[in-house]
């Protein structure tokens, strides 16, 4: 359950911070998203798949922990990306 090539791509460039970004965190956030929502949609369909829904909190957790940093080190850029993926808290 892999985001696209294509939508991977264009996910970095709508997030990167300079031209040659593809790891900071907020593209790490983004991607993890967009992994997120592919997730939820495949666990709605298979309610029963436990090892999907393994790798689905390990996802969400690790973008809880990338949002804690991001939180704690630029509070401005956390809330703008935040706002810009649909993100609570």
């Amino acid at each position: 359950m892999t985001v696209a090539g294509e939508t991977k791509t264009q996910i970095i460039q709508d997030n990167r911070r300079h031209d040659r970004d593809s790891g900071s965190a907020d593209v790490q956030i983004a991607l993890l998203t967009a992994q997120i929502l592919e997730l939820t949609g495949h666990m709605q369909r298979h309610p029963k798949d436990y090892h999907s829904r393994h790798g689905l909190l390990k996802k969400v957790n690790r973008r809880n922990k990338l949002s804690a940093y991001l939180r704690r080190v630029d509070p401005a850029r956390y809330t703008e990306l935040a706002a810009k993926l649909g993100l609570r808290k």
